[in-house]
């Protein structure tokens, strides 16, 4: 292979490491004490003094389902824009989708437009499997309704973003080349060919000295291809012949075509890709996954240094979440979407989850969201001073709260969340009022948006016990009391067991006085458990009987269990 037309010096950049601004781990390096790490990261990114508006980037491969874990760098990224913003500078949030990658595989899930997760085999499936190897902006998109399916994924993520109220600017990567604003930064690799290739070799074993950092499309079949077989920057044409993809244990054929295209139809390799978009952005800062930070991290600083002249952002990793325990996985049907999520979660809630140290493994627990509640309502309270708290707790509450809410409210009405479980069994919207109302959950002078709010909670906390199939998801019989047979015994024990809840018991001391007052009537535990479940739910079982009725309203309790009403 030969290339003509090179007349450019390579870059007099010498790729000297600079551990103090290239380390991804800044949070762990960094000595500063702050209520919230995205001060630490703001700090450096000013520490550059950068020109405005300062660029924030994320970015991602459209190659499976864009699921909640996938919004690590846009909700992180966020965080870092408006903490600048605070300080008074213009900022730029962008995400590219990085969709001129070819297809190496078939996902096996999906996602509609609405949210809905489906199986390959639900959409025209066809669309994929006849594009293995294409760019993901030049294959149909299955469900019909987007220009691609790049185009599709791509509308996913910024539908996501929109839903927590972060403006994103989505950037195509491939109208990028097709415009030709990778043009340049690509002739520039061409032409430091041989510094690219001695960069790039360090970090990967596959680099020989016919390696060209450029990726063709086959104008024939459509397919990527790796093969170059010759460089005319002169004419800034590339020559290839179409061969066979490896794309995991399978191989994805190439049609043997030759021919030439011009430097706008290709594409850059990943480990140039991603600082040539440095450099073409601006980018000051970029947030990204632990699995960049040992690999094509270093190579794209390296690269980006001693290739093109351009310092790299500043970095930060963040570790991975999971989802109940388990990575999140498309293909293991493992995935949940923000669109998802935001059925039984408040946007703020969410962006409260997000706003925890990106150092921390974590894990996003649909059974146990209502603990995630918990911890966003104490940081309310705390910081409208309603708990006394340390000062580093309050510190953090200032901090960070008005960040996660769109509007400082104090008059905003925040139900518990198990309670609005509770509240959730019931459809009589009055009713759910009435109740929250008496147990002091909504004060007498709350504003009607407020109220409006607090019952909104209701909603998502009935969604959540649907979803997980929990103890609050139930038929509460709240309206009339349902026929049941109950013995003199019985009929004593439950006068018994009212009169203890009335005297102020926990919810797990009347688990414990269920059994007692069975044993001490002489009943069979199961049958007093059965007769409460009768009573509540007109069913023979329920939830943690005991544990239950501590979580609802006890003039309710007392008066089911008396057969008042």
């Amino acid at each position: 292979m030969t290339v003509s037309g090179d007349t450019t010096e390579t870059a007099e950049s010498d790729g000297e490491s600079r551990p103090e601004l290239d380390d991804p781990y800044i949070l762990a390096a960094s000595d500063a004490r702050r209520d919230f790490w995205a001060d630490v990261v703001a700090d450096r990114i000013l520490d550059r003094e950068p020109a405005e508006p300062i660029v924030i980037k994320g970015g991602i491969s459209p190659s499976g389902v864009p699921h909640f874990g996938n919004m690590n760098e846009i909700v992180r990224g966020y965080f870092v824009a408006e903490v600048l913003r605070e300080r008074g500078f213009d900022v730029r949030q962008v995400f590219t989708s990085d969709d001129r990658d070819p297809l190496r595989k078939l996902p096996r899930k999906l996602a509609a437009l609405d949210g809905e997760i489906v199986d390959l085999g639900d959409v025209n499936a066809g669309a994929l499997g006849r594009n293995l190897g294409k760019p993901y902006t030049d294959i149909p998109d299955p469900f019909g309704c987007c220009d691609s399916y790049g185009a599709h994924f791509a509308e996913l993520v910024e539908r996501s973003a929109t839903l927590l109220d972060i403006p994103v600017e989505m950037i195509s990567n491939t109208a990028r080349y097709e415009d030709g604003s990778f043009e340049a930064v690509t002739r520039t690799f061409l032409e430091r060919m041989e510094t690219a290739r001695e960069v790039l070799s360090a970090y990967q074993n596959k680099v020989d000295e016919d390696y060209v950092p450029f990726n063709p499309i086959c104008s024939e079949c459509g397919k990527v291809t790796e093969t170059v077989t010759d460089v005319d920057l002169a004419a800034g044409r590339v020559s290839y012949r179409c061969t066979d993809m490896e794309a995991g244990d399978r191989t994805i054929e190439g049609c043997g075509h030759e021919g030439s295209v011009s430097l706008r139809e290709g594409k850059l390799p990943w480990r140039f890709e991603w600082p040539a978009q440095w450099q073409l952005l601006g980018v000051d800062h970029e947030p990204f996954g632990k699995d960049h930070a040992e690999g094509s991290w270093p190579s794209g600083v390296d690269i980006g240094r001693t290739v093109l002249d351009t310092e790299p952002p500043i970095p930060m990793v963040y570790e991975w979440f999971t989802l109940d325990g388990a990575p999140f996985s498309s293909s293991a049907g493992n995935v949940i979407l923000v669109s998802e999520v935001l059925e039984f979660l408040e946007a703020p809630v969410v962006r409260y989850f997000f706003s925890k140290n990106p150092r921390k493994a974590r894990d996003f627990s649909i059974e146990h969201v209502d603990q995630l509640v918990a911890e966003f309502d104490r940081l309310e309270a705390t910081y409208f001073g309603e708990n006394e708290v340390d000062e580093d707790e309050q510190a953090r509450a200032e901090r960070v709260y008005p960040l996660l809410v769109e509007e400082i409210r104090p008059e905003r009405v925040r139900i518990p969340f198990s309670f609005a479980a509770v509240l959730g069994m019931t459809e009589d919207s009055a009713l759910r009022e009435e109740i929250a109302r008496r147990e002091g959950h909504i004060p007498d002078d709350a504003p009607e948006w407020a109220i409006e709010g607090a019952l909104d909670r209701v909603e998502r906390a009935r969604e959540w016990a649907r979803r997980t199939d929990n103890a609050f998801n139930y038929d509460l019989k709240r309206e009339s009391m349902p026929e049941v047979e109950i013995k003199e015994s019985t009929v004593a024990a439950l006068d018994a067991l009212a009169e203890f809840i009335e005297s102020g018991a926990s919810p797990q001391e009347i688990q414990g006085e269920i059994y007692e007052t069975a044993r001490e009537y002489d009943i069979e535990v199961s049958d007093f458990f059965e007769t409460g479940y009768r009573l509540f739910f007109d069913q023979p079982e329920g939830p943690k009987l005991g544990t239950f009725l501590g979580k609802l309203d006890q003039e309710f309790v007392l008066a089911r269990l008396r057969r008042e009403r």
